[in-house]
């Protein structure tokens, strides 16, 4: 288990912090339980709510709350407050009573559950130190730091901004040129005649050159601001284009990025950390167990394979 979370958590971490730059701003995490209201009138020994009892056992509001941390995820959006409580103390009841006809069977008794107790014993324990050790990572100075470090790391890359006319021969890609040089409106023509109806008037907005299909980008960044090409044929057919701006791209601002950068240090914490542990502590594989050789195989394979077909010209695009 630690061994998949050391290479797990540093290839996630170093793969991050170079993509800061391209990120859009990444979903929020899933909600934080609530915390729990004691009732002191109403409380068990353990001066947690008592919820409910199953043939004598109890449940607490900090088992709910457990309950809640757990299945947060898993939970659809609309079900909120009070529905998503009663939902999940009805889950909690059903689950004392299939435990409580299980332990009657001994099933608790079992090499396999013993196993898997222990399994989630050591999960349990690892979930509970990595949790301190991103807490404690995880402060405005570590992640300025981070963000600056990204910065200074960025290399400088050219953007152009560009509209374009999509059509499907020369000829009728000349016969464009020849209605824009005769001073209508690029917009109007390209809403007329373009086969991309996906840009709104040919407008594509900035790209950098890897965004486009090679012929494209090879003329679009050898125009100046304000130039025309002439018809440029590509897989999707033949373009005129028309570059409106240069620029260099700029990197994005902190707070657009604040939560990518938040995880890759907790995630860079956490991997040094069990980087670390696993310097300093004897570990001593059985012959013909697992290795990182085994994975080394997998990813050869992988990338061996095929490449995936291109994208269609709308996702090029964009």
């Amino acid at each position: 288990m630690t061994a998949f979370l050391s290479r797990a958590a540093v290839a996630a971490g170093l793969a991050l912090l170079p993509c800061i730059a391209l990120a859009q701003t990444p979903p929020a995490d899933a909600p934080k339980a609530d915390a729990p209201k004691p009732d002191a009138a109403k409380a068990d020994a353990a001066g947690a709510k008592l919820l409910a009892t199953v043939n004598g056992q109890q449940i607490t509001e900090e088992d709910l709350r457990v309950a809640r941390e757990d299945l947060a995820a898993n939970l659809p959006p609309q079900l909120q407050g009070k529905a998503r409580d009663a939902y999940l103390l009805d889950f909690l009841i059903d689950g004392a009573l299939v435990a409580q006809l299980a332990k009657s069977e001994g099933l608790d008794k079992t090499p396999e559950y013993a196993r898997r107790l222990a399994y989630y014993h050591e999960k349990l324990l690892m979930e509970a130190k990595l949790g301190q050790i991103a807490k404690a990572a995880l402060t405005d100075e570590a992640i300025k730091k981070t963000y600056d470090d990204a910065l200074k790391a960025q290399k400088p890359e050219q953007e152009v901004r560009a509209r374009h006319i999509l059509v499907a021969t020369d000829d009728d890609a000349k016969k464009v040129i020849a209605r824009l040089k005769a001073g209508e409106d690029f917009a109007k023509v390209a809403k007329e005649v373009s086969k991309d109806t996906s840009a709104d008037g040919g407008e594509l907005g900035w790209f950098s050159k890897d965004k486009m299909v090679p012929e494209f980008a090879d003329a679009a960044f050898k125009l100046d601001v304000g130039q025309m090409s002439e018809p440029v044929k590509s897989p999707f057919g033949w373009h005129v284009i028309e570059v409106e701006g240069k620029r260099e791209k700029p990197f994005p601002a902190l707070d657009e990025v604040k939560d990518q950068v938040s995880r890759y240090v907790v995630q860079k914490a956490q991997s040094d950390a069990v980087t670390s542990l696993r310097k300093n502590a004897k570990i001593e594989r059985a012959p013909g167990a697992p290795s990182a050789s085994d994975e080394t195989q997998v990813d050869d394979a992988a990338a061996a394979a095929p490449a995936p077909a291109p994208a269609p010209a709308e996702e090029k695009k964009k």
